[in-house]
């Protein structure tokens, strides 16, 4: 545990990052491919819906020494449809068989019940007969439908008031992306859909959006004030903000997850099929769900969406800038690529170039900098690219009262005399006076 919280530390004070904002392309081609999978399970198979979504007739009777088998093949004896769904429910002497058909009248009930107890030597009076209707469950699907809606436009108006509309849509499809994973792990599996299924899908939802919730704090947190500076694009700084929460959501995942994964093998393997474990296998598959879009969706999409607006696109160019050296490092290589091909000039440059290196601190900028983020090499104007220095050649006026520069001679530097050059305001004095003192 002491080198979690190591860990934890050391990515919450940014010493290791993990890019998760970075490689959203491969994040989103994983969920990709898992929600194609999903979405081609759930067309092709379909969901299980139990008898209290689509009505039926439900015979339940003590196991005693009757296999499966054998209760199948007196389903399929009696008058009962061919589509029955035979399982047990329970575990040890509590264990009964539980046998669903489809909507059969009050005669064909009654045919079963004496099949089931002929072939399998159970007394009628041990076979319960449950009839449900499909207006019930018609009524459960509305219901399910109408609170599902309902929670999305409150999640999308209070996100929208406490935060910002795209950490709303953000939000929306990382939800989104849980739900149809949830379902197409339902349909490829095969699992029944019952009433508390539904009540679990609604309590993952939450889960979800509370973890994406606390990660988007983070991301605010991190990335006020941030057009104001050039230390971190967007991207970097929620990026920051995700590495800053991970083990917490690690924690809550793991923590949320021991429970529902002892109450969905212990308790199947004890108590069998029920409604608690319908309940603890969705919250299982939701919950990992949950966690993973959390960390690989909802805030990559944060970030591409924020990254479009205009302000933090300028941003990201200052950044890029201040990382490649500043404005100083682009004056100093136009310079150097300005100068006559191949001559003397372009060493000077290079000269001059590691020279204005050498002023500008590591990874710091001038004010100037700032406004210039945006300029190329194209739009430096000539006033701008000139330097300290200027080559004076052999054509060039010499002023009176100085000597004009001597060949070079035997041990003589080489290349033409470098003279300052003065400001297009300053006058020039006449030839041949001097200043008074």
């Amino acid at each position: 545990m002491s080198a979690l919280g190591n860990i934890g530390g050391r990515l919450y004070r940014g010493e290791v990052s993990f890019d998760f904002v970075g490689r959203q392309r491969l994040w989103y081609m994983i969920s990709g491919l898992i929600l194609v999978i999903s979405l081609v399970g759930l067309f092709a198979r379909g969901l299980n819906f139990t008898v209290d979504f689509k009505g039926g007739s439900v015979f339940k009777f003590p196991v005693g020494n009757s296999s499966i088998t054998q209760v199948q093949n007196a389903v399929g004896s009696s008058p009962a449809s061919s589509n029955a769904i035979v399982q047990q429910v329970g575990s040890g002497s509590s264990a009964n068989w539980s046998v669903q058909t489809g909507k059969l009248p009050f005669s064909e009930q009654q045919a079963v019940q004496a099949t089931l107890s002929r072939d399998l030597g159970v007394p009628q009076n041990q076979i319960n007969i449950n009839f449900v209707g499909a207006s019930w469950g018609s009524d459960i699907t509305h219901k399910a439908a109408e609170a599902l809606i309902a929670f999305l436009v409150v999640i999308v108006i209070y996100l929208s008031i406490a935060f910002e509309w795209r950490m709303a849509i953000a939000a929306l499809v990382a939800l989104a992306h849980d739900i149809v994973i949830t379902i197409g792990v339902y349909a490829l599996a095969g699992f029944e859909v019952s009433p508390a299924t539904v009540i679990g899908l609604l309590t993952i939802l939450g889960y979800s959006l509370y973890d994406t919730v606390v990660v988007f704090d983070k991301v605010r947190e991190n990335t006020a004030g941030l057009l104001s500076s050039t230390r971190s694009t967007y991207s970097q700084a929620a990026n920051l903000a995700l590495n800053q929460t991970l083990v917490r959501s690690i924690n809550t995942s793991v923590i949320a997850l021991l429970p529902v994964t002892a109450i969905l093998f212990i308790g199947l393997a004890v108590l069998g099929v029920n409604e608690l474990t319908d309940l603890a296998l969705v919250l299982f598959v939701g919950m990992l769900s949950g966690t993973y879009s959390s960390i690989f969706i909802a805030t990559p999409v944060l970030a591409d969406l924020k990254e479009r607006q205009p302000q933090y696109k300028a941003l990201a160019k200052r950044v890029a800038l201040k990382a490649a050296g500043g404005r100083a490092a682009k004056r100093a290589a136009a310079k150097a690529s300005s100068g006559p091909a191949g001559g003397a000039t372009a060493g000077s440059g290079g000269a001059a170039a590691g020279a204005l290196a050498g002023q500008v601190p590591p990874g710091g900028t001038d004010p100037d900098d700032l406004a210039d983020a945006d300029l190329t090499d194209a739009d430096l104007t000539d006033a701008e690219l000139a330097g300290d220095d200027q080559a004076a050649g052999p054509e060039e006026r010499v002023p009176a009262g100085r000597a004009a520069p001597r060949p070079p001679g035997p041990g003589a530097r080489s290349g033409p005399r470098q003279q300052p050059r003065r400001a297009s305001s300053a006058k020039r004095r006449p030839g041949g006076k001097k200043k008074r003192r």
